[in-house]
């Protein structure tokens, strides 16, 4: 009966009872800090890691972690500013982790000889703060001076201070933000764009600023003229420098939601708005043409351009009627546009083919683009890490499920490339095997994903299966190398899917917007229907599969298994949104009102309320013994979702594990030695439940 009710409900033919809409018993979970929330958590925590750590695999699981995300064997990822190399590096000895740089010419040896710039962990102790690494904003082009940021415990949150880079010291009296989420860009040496976020008048009903200012050194930030402001319930309000060679454009952007933008050009003293669609990405300039990513079509006159297309024109035009366009590139069905870099006179195109990864590199010549295809390695995921604005050199990543990363150095122009290093292999991959498969979703929807086959796999139902999936604000899943997921899961006999559902952007804005509010519950859809080809070519069988994700992705796998509780054996459901009707009230949730819709609309709500985990959990029904992880500190989405989950789970009489780290922010883990510890527990979870052969 339960299995007919779950099969009604993914059909949409039966509307669950929506309870708890105006009275919530586990609200006062949602006081973050507060003594009692905090004590709930704390025993939720010692319950469930006495159970996780005894498991006999979570030591040699958190060890081997440990080892992997410690090791000076990993890629020191380059960043490349006015010439010169820096790297931020966490490890075992620098927890905290040390920002650092060195020559180009070092870099490409076996051993760079780094000179350290900041000390983290140093800083940390020197001020008795929980330091955590928030990021460099450096002055183009002379990089003298930096903004750098440091949140508590990993918040999004963070404090703002300006930096020597000659000196190497905080300068004193500099350019300083309090730990908020303010913003703060570089004008010049002696004046920022700055947005203030400190007091409920300066923020949005998201949390993030509402206005700009020009704050200029040496006078006070109350004094800083206000030149832009949004409205309460916009998302933010934010502005930039875009650097074009030696000429160089203000913008401040405004983003009435999530997926819409005005984009406002800000010359002497004034702001004219550039004639864009609300949906449309603005992605960079080169040589006065402003790139422009289009989420939807869009007719200029007599001509249509394409939704998904790169297009270009002259800045100036853009301030007119009709913009003066040129299509750089139109994606096809199987393609999606992954990212947009410019060197000093090339456009790189990271392009996702069947979610394969490519590089094209457009010039402009006598007045046209001129377009190749560069020569990178097959099959496999390809990431631009870092370009050059006085050359055409750039860096790029390219890793598969197999594959561990290599960093290749390349000319955008001459499309030449060599290897600077590689990481070792974590596991050993001999014998796996990687497959992509499709499913057919309840609309028809053909949705494919992959699966890595561990050595001796055979299709016979009894394989340890980890599914997992995003499918939302069209974020791309694609094939990526794990050594941790490697040693702790492929060698020991799991099988291991990624599933390209609807909602993120693997095939483009169309895929995205498929799963979008009203639509969202295709999303869901897609996983079950993956999860169902599974079983029915026999990788796995429900007693043998598991579903994983994260924030968005927790929501989905909230989601799925509370509609479809019979097809899963465990559930690991990290840093999550679970209740949709309170969602938009809590930390930075009214932004994504673009992607889910608001609660508050009855019309809305009719379609939220029936998927919502914590309105739909059930105590009629069964579930899988569930693992739910969040951050006291994530400041993004709130940890009240998670807490309220378990919770009235617990007051159902289900049996669910729980874990909380007091730090960690967004990620659900601050640091490395966090990470691997989370890691472990995840790992012991998923082989108790799942039961692989060789436990």
């Amino acid at each position: 009966m339960r299995i007919l009710w779950t099969a009604l409900l993914t059909a949409g033919l039966l509307a669950p009872t929506v309870t708890m809409a105006g009275n919530d018993p586990w609200l006062w979970l949602e006081d973050v800090e507060g003594e009692n929330a905090l004590a709930w958590a704390r025993g939720q925590n010692e319950r469930s890691l006495e159970h996780l750590k005894s498991h006999p695999l979570f030591e040699p699981v958190h060890e081997r972690a440990l080892e992997i995300l410690t090791s000076d064997d990993r890629i020191a990822y380059p960043a490349l500013r006015g010439g010169e190399i820096y790297n931020f590096w966490r490890d075992e000895d620098h927890v905290r982790g040390i920002w650092r740089r060195t020559s180009l010419d070092s870099y490409r040896g076996d051993s760079p000889d780094w000179h350290v710039i900041l000390d983290v962990d140093e800083l940390a102790e020197r001020e008795d703060k929980n330091w955590v690494w928030a990021g460099s904003d450096c002055r183009y082009p002379d990089y003298d001076r930096c903004f750098i940021g440091l949140s508590v415990g990993g918040a999004d949150a963070a404090v703002r201070r300006e930096f020597d880079l000659e000196t190497g010291e905080f300068v004193e009296d500099g350019f300083r933000l309090e730990e908020s989420k303010s913003s703060i860009t570089w004008r010049d040496r002696d004046s920022v764009f700055v947005g203030p976020a400190f007091t409920d008048e300066q923020v949005t009903d998201s949390g993030y600023p509402r206005s700009v200012r020009i704050w200029h050194r040496g006078s006070d930030l109350s004094e800083a003229e206000t030149v832009f402001e949004g409205e309460r319930g916009d998302v933010g309000v934010f502005a930039m420098r875009m650097h074009d060679g030696d000429d160089y454009y203000d913008l401040i952007i405004r983003a009435p939601g999530i997926f819409t933008r005005e984009y406002h050009l800000f010359e002497g003293g004034e702001t004219k708005r550039l004639n864009l669609p609300a949906d449309a990405e603005l992605t960079g300039v080169i040589d006065g043409q402003l790139l422009v990513d289009l989420k939807s079509e869009w007719t200029v006159g007599e001509t249509s351009f394409g939704q998904g297309a790169l297009v270009a024109g002259p800045v100036e035009s853009f301030v007119g009627d009709s913009p003066s366009l040129e299509v750089l590139i139109q994606p096809d069905e199987h393609q999606s546009i992954n990212g947009v870099t410019t060197t000093e006179n090339a456009v790189l195109i990271n392009l996702l083919d069947k979610v394969n990864g490519k590089l094209v590199s457009f010039v402009r010549e006598e007045g046209s683009w001129q377009q190749q295809e560069l020569d990178v390695p097959p099959m496999g995921t390809i990431t631009v890490v870092t370009a050059d604005d006085d050359s055409d050199r750039f860096f790029y990543d390219y890793t598969g499920f197999l594959t561990p990363s290599t960093l290749f150095e390349a000319d955008a122009v001459s499309d030449s490339r060599r290897e600077v290093r590689a990481e070792p292999a974590w596991f050993d991959a001999e014998g796996m095997n990687v497959a992509q498969y499709e499913a057919e979703s309840a609309d028809g929807t053909m949705i494919p994903y992959f699966v890595v086959e561990p050595r001796g796999f055979e299709a016979d139902g009894s394989n340890p299966t980890l599914l997992s999936a995003y499918g939302g604000f069209e974020v791309s899943r694609t094939p990526n190398y794990s050594g941790v997921t490697g040693s702790a899961w492929l060698e020991r006999g799991g099988v291991y899917v990624l599933a390209n559902i609807r909602g993120g952007g693997e095939f483009g804005p169309r895929w995205h917007q498929a799963a979008l509010k009203e639509n969202r519950q295709r999303a869901f859809d897609d996983l079950i229907a993956v999860s169902e080809d599974l079983i029915e070519r026999k990788i796995t069988s429900p007693e043998h599969l598991g579903i994983q994700g994260g924030s968005n992705g927790g929501l989905l796998v909230g989601a799925v298994m509370v509609q479809r509780p019979e097809l899963y054996n465990a559930v690991v459901c990290q840093v999550p949104l679970l209740d949709m009707k309170r969602y938009h009230k809590l930390l930075a949730g009214a932004s994504w009102m673009g992607e889910y819709g608001n609660p508050d609309e009855p019309e809305q709500w009719e379609y939220i309320g029936r998927y919502s985990p914590y309105q739909n959990v059930s105590a009629e029904a069964e579930y899988p013994r569930a693992f739910f992880t969040t951050s006291t500190r994530d400041d993004r989405v709130h940890p009240a979702h998670a807490r309220k989950m378990v919770a009235r789970m617990l007051d159902q009489g289900h049996d669910v594990l729980y874990y909380e780290n007091i730090e960690g922010g967004h990620g659900g883990a601050a640091n490395l030695k966090q990470q691997a510890f989370l890691s472990g527990l995840i790992y012991a979870y998923l082989h108790h439940q799942l039961k692989p052969a060789d436990d």
